[in-house]
């Protein structure tokens, strides 16, 4: 039987990963504090061993788990329950179920002491704190006012950047951020404004409702924005319960039970696709039946209370499994990788030390200038992987940019076809009256963005393919540069020491031995604080669909509308005004409709395309070249950081006499020091492995 004691698991899997988070941070900045106060004493010694980069990459890496969060972002049309599903997981009656969906303003709650709301602007005024009664008259407008205001293109509220609601509850002192987004369907900006969070969330919460299965806004939005985005996607039925209610006979557990694997196919046959992972299908795992009204009653009357046959102890379960088994050893796994790599790093440069400690000046000086040509090999390598960067980008770039084109050029081959099923329900006969012109003209311009939506979101799965494709690719070409590189600065160790290099293939099979700016440029490692909704994009160590973002939510949209709607409706109004009104002339009304818009469009589309074709052009770029920047500037400062060394080096023994023996005994306690401090590392990992399997 299931209890409330799956709820009680979560909370306490969550608090467990807040603990081994925390453990591990403090873990991160004691490596990062011994190596930063070695260097420091290496001033007055042997020289520092140019660990920077080491240092704050784990100090980056450990903010990041102090702060990170297990983000979930909530959708769902208008209607669906969202304020209720939400106040049913807080378990308290937080968010007033009847709050007016048509709000532009981004919601985020958190953890805090205190009961506050905090509106973010984005003009640079300070932030304004309100309670809640205050916020929501403030920034909450009427459904129809909101519709009218982006008719007129005109933002509700202009200036607000998100808003904050902090309160004191369970769930939410577990490490749980929720984003509650505006209602989908209501228009294509608002939809866009949900698309720039998604990237950056874990999971998304899409909430649907049992009595509207599958409506075509919700259809049209998982295949815009959710489809083959390698998001995980959590689906919730709410309102199940009432399926039962709306039968003619209640009691019938036969009409029942049919009008329930009715409504199962219904959302199987249009879920499904969204549920695989890998190839395997997880839409047990994914899609929940359940009643948040029911979930909440009970535990506003008892916390404690069992919330069997709400659906809500199979969906926390899978979201527990999904965030604390999946996502948080995930997170941990690279913590540990670049652990490791910043105590392998201090290690080899304490080794490549002790030997030259004995060399006098001009036998340090003699070999360092000996692996000159070798340290040239090193920016050969580097010159290489960047051009291959730079090829690339310049190709794909254009490559994207005239298949935008070719996609805008040819809409106009298929318009009469694919407009079919956008076409305004209002009676056409409703444009030759002039009080119901202008809902005709609204409702055509809804149609004609919905169109236009649909067309591009089909175009940007398609390029961003092409762009993963291109970062795979460069994914392995990092991994082949990067054991050159290898081998070229074994070859310097060898060259300075006089000593073989053991290379290490001990108990880290499972971990890729590349050079730390390999592994980023293979996405092994990433610091990017806040997005582990998954593993770095394509293979890169960042995620560049978010630079894409910042250029357009959805490419060509924005150009093609504007260029487009506001010029070819007046066109369409005059050819429909000669028809008279008999329902031969509505047939060729329609007819004249789709052929008047066709002309119109294709009239605009060269232009749409010519100009659009730099913005997309620009996005591309832009992705490959912040990937070079960032590659170029670890390769360049892992150079750096081998000279100096050196270079540190022998400036010490220019300028002072060394004891060998109380330095060697310093290097090795270094190495000590940081040997144990990476075995709470582990420890803390292994420990969640095995609370797991």
């Amino acid at each position: 039987m299931v209890t409330q004691a799956g709820t009680d698991r979560f909370l306490n899997d969550l608090e467990r990963v807040v603990q081994v988070r925390s453990e591990v941070a403090v873990a991160l900045n004691k490596i990062a504090d011994t190596i930063d106060k070695a260097e420091v004493a290496g001033d007055t010694t042997s020289g520092k061993l140019s660990l920077e980069r080491d240092i704050e990459d784990i100090k980056v890496a450990s903010k990041n788990l102090r702060t990170g969060v297990f983000r979930l972002l909530v959708l769902g049309d208008m209607k669906r329950g969202k304020s209720t599903l939400l106040n049913a997981l807080l378990g308290e009656n937080l968010l007033p179920s009847d709050v007016n969906p048509c709000t532009a303003v981004l919601t985020v709650l958190r953890y805090g002491s205190e009961k506050k709301v905090t509106v973010h602007y984005n003009d640079g005024k300070s932030p304004q704190q309100l309670d809640f009664q205050n916020f929501k008259f403030k920034y909450t407008i009427d459904p129809q006012e909101a519709k009218k205001l982006e008719q007129e293109k005109k933002q509700a509220f202009p200036d607000v950047d998100y808003a904050v609601v902090e309160y004191p509850l369970p769930l939410l002192s577990k490490g749980i951020e929720i984003v509650d987004s505006p209602g989908l369907n209501d228009t294509e900006a608002r939809n866009e404004l949900s698309l720039g969070y998604v990237n950056n969330c874990h999971a998304i919460l899409f909430v649907m409702r049992a009595s509207q299965p599958c409506t075509l806004g919700e259809r049209r939005y998982l295949e815009n924005y959710i489809k083959g985005r390698g998001l995980s996607v959590f689906f919730l039925i709410n309102a199940w319960d009432q399926v039962k209610e709306s039968l003619i006979d209640p009691d019938d557990e036969e009409e029942l039970k049919s009008a329930e694997d009715r409504l199962r196919q219904v959302f199987r046959a249009n879920l499904s696709e969204y549920c695989y992972v890998d190839g395997h299908d997880i839409y047990d795992e994914r899609v929940f039946e359940i009643s948040s009204i029911q979930a909440l009653r009970r535990r506003l009357k008892n916390p404690q209370a069992s919330l069997e046959g709400t659906g809500f102890p199979e969906f926390m379960g899978s979201l527990n499994t999904f965030l604390t088994r999946e996502r948080a050893i995930a997170e941990l796994r690279q913590v540990r990788t670049l652990a490791r790599q910043a105590c392998d790093r201090t290690r080899e440069a304490i080794e490549r030390r002790i030997p030259l400690l004995d060399q006098d000046v001009n036998q340090l000086r003699t070999r360092i200038n000996s692996v000159e040509p070798e340290f040239q090999k090193l920016t050969n390598i580097r010159d290489r992987f960047q051009q291959e960067i730079r090829n690339t980008s310049d190709t794909k770039s254009k490559a994207v940019a005239d298949s935008f084109r070719d996609y805008v050029l040819g809409l106009g081959n298929t318009f009469e076809t694919d407009f079919l099923r956008y076409q305004p329900e209002l009676n056409l006969f409703d444009f030759l009256s002039s009080g119901k012109r202008e809902a005709f003209n609204i409702a055509l311009q809804k149609a004609f963005e919905q169109y236009i939506t649909d067309k591009s979101a089909a175009w940007t799965l398609t390029a961003e393919k092409d762009i993963s494709t291109a970062f795979v690719q460069l994914s392995r070409s990092a991994a082949q540069y990067g054991a050159s590189y290898n081998q070229v600065t074994d070859r310097i160790t060898e060259q300075l020491t006089g000593e073989k290099v053991n290379v290490n293939t001990n108990s880290r099979a499972e971990e890729d031995n590349s050079p730390g700016w390999a592994k980023w440029a293979m996405g092994l490692l990433s610091l990017s604080r806040g997005n582990l909704a998954g593993v770095a994009m394509a293979g890169a160590g960042f995620d560049w669909k978010n630079i894409l973002l910042n250029y357009f939510t959805v490419i060509g949209i924005g150009g093609i509308i504007t260029a487009v709607t506001g010029v070819f409706l007046g066109p369409i109004g005059f050819a429909l005004l000669g028809l008279g009104v008999g329902f031969l002339q509505a047939d060729q009304a329609r007819k004249e409709l789709v052929k008047t818009a066709k002309k119109e469009l294709v009239k605009h589309l060269p232009q749409v395309a010519q100009e659009q074709w730099h913005t997309v052009h620009k996005a591309v770029k832009e992705c490959f070249d912040s990937y070079e920047k960032e590659v170029s500037t670890r390769i360049n400062d892992d150079i750096s950081a081998r000279k100096s060394e050196l270079d540190n080096l022998l400036k010490q023994k220019e300028t002072r006499e060394i004891d060998r023996e109380t330095e060697l005994k310093r290097l090795k306690k270094l190495e000590e020091d940081i040997f144990t401090q990476l075995q709470t590392v582990e420890s803390a990992y292994n420990n969640l492995l095995a609370y797991y399997s």
